[in-house]
């Protein structure tokens, strides 16, 4: 059982149409809270961001906001819950991300979640980390996106062991004590890749990832 002290969650910044992700955001953060976890996040407090970092700060753990400083301007995304670190971009923020936290967990978002999401399932299949990662699948959200990942494994272009890296749950408290049970099953090819910790090796495999 692997101990967690911080979770990256990755999600909206819009509420969604269905009241279920509000409430879903929220209840994760209380779970967080009463679990004594701390949270990282992308920043501000707009929609299920906003109520996931409340959630947790009113439960007195700590909050980070890992926010590239163009969101700031005008006071766009609002005023994070808790201390706040700018960054210049936002292939920046994701590495904080993964470096900051020892799991991962994606509520309902659009395609900037998603973009995250799959980038750390990426940076797991090529053993640049280790740490758990899972969704939380209200109200059927991701059952096609569940549901085309493993059409990609039947067509063999995610293997089954890749396919193990993604963890998906319907209530927090199970979603939690997967990413605390999970043991990473890295790629005996792939776990022998050396990553420089240098910035400028990691803009190159994001270049690299992104093709």
């Amino acid at each position: 059982m692997r101990k967690i002290k911080k979770i990256c969650v990755f999600c909206g910044a819009n509420s969604g149409k269905d009241v279920a992700f509000v409430n879903a955001a929220f209840h994760l953060g209380e779970v967080l809270g009463k679990r004594k976890i701390d949270l990282v996040y992308g920043g501000g407090k707009l929609g299920l961001m906003g109520c996931v970092s409340t959630a947790v700060a009113q439960h007195e753990r700590q909050v980070l906001g890992i926010i590239p400083s163009a969101f700031t301007v005008n006071n766009l995304v609002g005023e994070t819950c808790g201390k706040e670190i700018k960054v210049a971009t936002m292939h920046e923020r994701l590495v904080m991300m993964m470096e900051l936290s020892d799991a991962f967990i994606a509520l309902p978002g659009g395609f900037g979640t998603l973009e995250e999401l799959f980038q750390m399932i990426s940076w797991a299949q090529l053993s640049i980390h280790n740490k758990p990662i899972g969704v939380l699948n209200i109200n059927g959200f991701f059952n096609g996106l569940l549901s085309f990942v493993d059409h990609a494994v039947k067509q063999e272009f995610i293997t089954p062991r890749a396919r193990k890296i993604l963890i998906s749950t319907t209530t927090a408290d199970e979603l939690v004590d997967k990413l605390q049970a999970f043991r990473f099953e890295s790629d005996p090819a792939l776990s022998k890749l050396k990553w420089s910790p240098s910035s400028s090796q990691k803009e190159k495999l994001d270049l690299t990832l992104r093709l």
